[in-house]
């Protein structure tokens, strides 16, 4: 682990020496003073004790025990502490001459006198220089204190020197006047509250010195031992306490500014002013306090600046580490996909497709990132990272992997293009030649003109393909044979061999022609060719149809066939694999294949049917449309099919990955997984309207209408299997949803409420708020449900409908125009006991909904007077 040691020691010995500094000042002692201001704040706003800070000839501190008629009443305790605080506040040189203590009880008695240098004698915790007492004024008490103090002298156990005085000129001349308070005649200006105040704040500023040095110090033996964290977030965690930590000693550093300040304000109050003793001694204090502070910030900062440096730099490095493994780690996932990417293509078209997807991973920005934070990298190193040997070492890797990527993607597109151009070569090739063999009508053929000029196209044909493109093809093979893989050279003889096989059709044409261009004497009857069988498409009924008509029937069932799932449906019954299928597919076959098997013979139907009428639908494409039309209810097994695939959605995640599906998917030879296939009658039903939109672009006025009608019924069947995927995601429903009627519309509002019987509050708070509906509208009631999104096994989030609330149809009634809004319409209830206001994204969509609740209310009403009609017949009947 790394340490930050950098002039670290250096920094903790300025500490020690600046607390030492601190330490041995007075202000700092805190054997010598046991307690501050704010410990007897009480005590001493009670003033019966004062150190005014004069001073008497000798430099004498002097303590006044001014007149304080409950001086008695004051307990010990309190006297002790107050005696200690304010001998221990003068300097250890000032105190040590001695205090002079003067006791003013001229409006007092002999006992108070008495008391007074009782408690002092007993409690006075410094040297004494000189006790003045001011006596009582009145004739009698000072008689009896005279008296008194020569009696009582030995009682008091004093050292010292006490002198009684009876008035102020006497105290005069033991004290000068100008170290007295205005209460003993002098002119020392004292302020007790201010004098609190200010000896309160030096001692708190004093104890932030100290607590700011002991601070530093910690903080300096803390930083040479630090470790250097090894991930972001506990870099900055480390970083910001430093920082606070730094910030600490500038608050120390404007608190005493501050006090400074004021002290000096004071002092200068008027030009004829003097600072006392202990007004100058608060001064000197503060200001060496400061600068034992200023010197120790300074020892502080250029240490703090080195260390801050290296902590950032740290921060940086970790943030460097942490993207650099979220690059290595992508870059290694895209080097791996580009390694399994094949460079193998049968056709063109998958040829292309992997050129795509090679292209595709050559601009991803994974790269570019990792390129980016090698630079990154490099910055670091230029300017001056302590972490060097660190970070090159990575922005090497980087730039090595991200160039091997490079050099493997520029590999494999060159092999890839090349392969391109052999494929496209052949396919042109190929096509041109059969769509001239095509193009060649074979009754034109029979005449012996006719056969001469197909047999010269032909000709022209190999004599330009051989000249130009198939010798070039070949030899382009043979020129990068070498380079290429044996996978490669299989697939690239696979498309050489089929263009051989065309060349072979070619011959026997030839062969053919050149037979019927000479002249027969017998007369040849035309054939046309048959189509090869293919056991994936159903038998065709009527084998003399055109090639032409069979291609078209080919292209339909390729459209309409979804058979890839029912080899899978086969494989569960085959024994040899029943040791491979997956516990959690037992018995629920028909919750993955869903109604699969009805829809596979439904399509076997429409399919024969199609075909039964094709070369009648050539001429009247309106025959497909009622072809539909005629399976309108039959078209409802998707209905069935799409709300049972959620069910199987999550029933092939538990399964799809068994070793179950994948022997299968080998076996049935599919590139794509089941689940691919399983997907296809959900797609099937959206395709539908899809041919039937093309069919009409291209059809005749008179075919229009059955096709238009037949478009409709898809588009509604569609309608009608996406509600329907909606309903059954309702929730806390406790009725049959069944026994409401179809599902007319369903769809997502602002809803406000305002019902009569409410609590008033709540009817406010509902006009202002709306809430988030999802409606879904029957023909016997309306249903009012919340919205959720669910999300299971990190797979796209499915929606969930919480039911809330119902309102029957038969006692609904409908606004269609709300004022101030006209995309909102009201549905009220039980004669407006309860409103809705319903706000919709669009006109459209309001528009829509009022249509359909009108047609509900309406049919309603249609029903029950039809049903008054009934019963007024049967009651005229005998």
């Amino acid at each position: 682990m790394n340490l930050i040691r950098v002039s670290a020691f250096s920094f903790v010995c300025l500490c020690v020496l600046a607390l030492m500094s601190l330490l041995a000042d007075e202000i700092m002692q805190q054997e010598i003073r046991p307690l501050l201001a704010v410990d007897i704040i009480e005590q001493l706003h009670r003033q019966f004790a004062l150190l005014s800070g004069g001073r008497g000839k000798d430099g004498a501190p002097i303590i006044t025990f001014p007149e304080y008629s409950g001086f008695n009443d004051v307990p010990d305790e309190d006297f002790l502490n107050v005696v200690t605080y304010l001998t221990s506040i003068p300097s250890l040189d000032a105190a040590s001459i001695g205090f002079i203590i003067i006791i003013d009880r001229r409006k007092d008695k002999w006992s108070s006198v008495k008391a007074s240098l009782s408690r002092i004698a007993g409690a006075f915790p410094g040297n004494l220089r000189l006790v003045l007492v001011l006596k009582p004024s009145k004739f009698f008490q000072r008689a009896i204190a005279e008296v008194g103090i020569k009696l009582h002298k030995d009682e008091f156990k004093m050292k010292v020197l006490i002198m009684m005085l009876n008035s102020l000129p006497d105290l005069y001349g033991y004290v000068d006047k100008g170290q007295l308070t205005p209460e003993l005649g002098g002119s020392l200006e004292y302020c007790h509250s201010q004098w609190i105040h200010h000896r309160t704040a030096i001692e708190n500023f004093a104890m932030t010195v100290k607590t700011t040095a002991q601070m530093l110090q910690k903080f300096g033996t803390d930083l040479a031992e630090t470790e250097l964290p090894n991930d972001v977030q506990c870099t900055k965690d480390l970083l910001a306490a430093h920082a606070d930590k730094h910030n600490s000693l500038q608050l120390a550093l404007k608190q005493g500014t501050t006090l400074l300040g004021c002290i000096k304000e004071q002092a200068a109050k008027s030009e004829n002013h003097k600072p006392n003793p202990d007004e100058m001694e608060n001064q000197t204090t503060v200001e060496r306090l400061l600068a034992q502070l200023d010197e120790t910030e300074n020892a502080f900062e250029q240490f703090w600046c080195k260390h801050h440096l290296k902590l950032e730099q740290c921060l940086q490095l970790r943030h460097f580490e942490q993207d650099y493994r979220e690059v290595k780690v992508s870059l290694d996932s895209l080097g791996e996909s580009l390694s399994s990417l094949s460079v193998i293509g049968d056709c063109l078209a998958r040829v292309e497709q992997l050129l795509t997807e090679l292209k595709t991973l050559e601009e991803n920005a994974r790269v570019k990132k990792a390129q980016l934070h090698a630079l990154h990298g490099d910055q670091l190193i230029q300017s001056n990272h302590y972490a060097v040997d660190s970070i090159r070492p990575k922005c090497i890797e980087l730039r090595r992997v991200c160039d091997d990527f490079s050099n493997e993607t520029k590999k494999k597109t060159d092999v890839l293009s090349k392969s391109l151009q052999i494929h496209k070569g052949i396919e042109k090739w190929c096509e041109s030649g059969i769509y001239l063999l095509a193009s060649q009508a074979v009754d034109k053929c029979q005449s012996q003109e006719g056969a001469e000029l197909a047999l010269t196209d032909i000709e022209q044909f190999l004599e330009s393909a051989e000249m130009n493109q198939l010798t070039e093809l070949r030899n382009l093979h043979n020129q990068y044979e070498v380079v290429l893989s044996e996978d490669i050279k299989a697939s690239v003889l696979k498309a050489l061999k089929r263009l051989e096989d065309v060349q072979e059709m070619f011959e026997k044409r030839n062969v053919s022609l050149k037979r019927l261009s000479a002249k027969q004497t017998r007369p040849v009857q035309p054939v046309a060719p048959r189509p090869e069988s293919s056991p994936k498409r159903p038998t065709l009924k009527n084998p003399s149809r055109t090639t032409g008509t069979q291609q078209r029937e080919s292209d339909i069932a390729s459209q309409l066939s979804t058979s890839s799932p029912q080899g899978y449906f086969a494989e569960l019954d085959n024994s040899e694999l029943s040791h491979l299928t997956p516990p959690s597919l037992e018995n629920k076959r028909d919750v993955l294949f869903g109604n699969l098997p009805e829809i596979y013979e439904f399509h076997n139907r429409l399919v024969e049917s199609i075909f039964g009428n094709l070369e009648n639908c050539i001429e009247k494409p309106e025959l497909v449309g009622t072809c539909f039309l005629k399976r309108k209810e039959e078209l409802q097994v998707y209905e069935k099919y799409c709300q049972n695939k959620p069910r199987s959605e999550v029933l092939w995640r538990q399964c799809g990955d068994s070793l179950f599906f994948q022997e299968c998917q080998k076996k049935l030879d599919h590139k794509l997984s089941l689940d691919a296939y399983l997907l296809k009658p959900v797609q099937r039903i959206t395709k539908y309207q899809l041919m039937l939109k093309e069919m009409l672009k291209c059809s005749k006025s008179e075919g229009v209408a059955e096709l238009e009608e037949a478009l409709a019924t898809m588009l509604d069947i569609i309608k009608s299997v996406n509600d329907s995927m909606h309903q059954i995601a309702i929730t806390g429903f406790e009725g049959n949803l069944s026994e409401l009627g179809k599902l007319l519309m369903q769809g997502s509002f602002n809803v406000w409420t305002d019902h009569k019987k409410g609590h008033s509050k709540v009817k406010d708070l509902a006009r202002f708020k709306p809430m988030q509906r999802h409606l879904f509208l029957y023909d016997k009631m309306l249903l009012f449900c919340k919205k959720r999104e669910e999300t299971s096994d990190g797979h796209e989030k499915t929606p969930s409908y919480s039911f809330k609330h119902s309102l029957k149809m038969s006692a609904v009634g409908i606004t269609e125009n709300v004022k101030g809004d006209c995309k909102k319409f009201e549905v009220w209830y039980n004669g407006r006991e309860e409103v809705y206001i319903i706000q919709a994204s669009s006109m459209d969509l309001k528009n829509s909904w009022v249509s359909e609740i009108r047609k509900v209310l309406t049919g309603q009403l249609e029903a029950c007077r039809g049903t008054h009609s009934s019963c007024a017949l049967e009651s005229k009947c005998p």
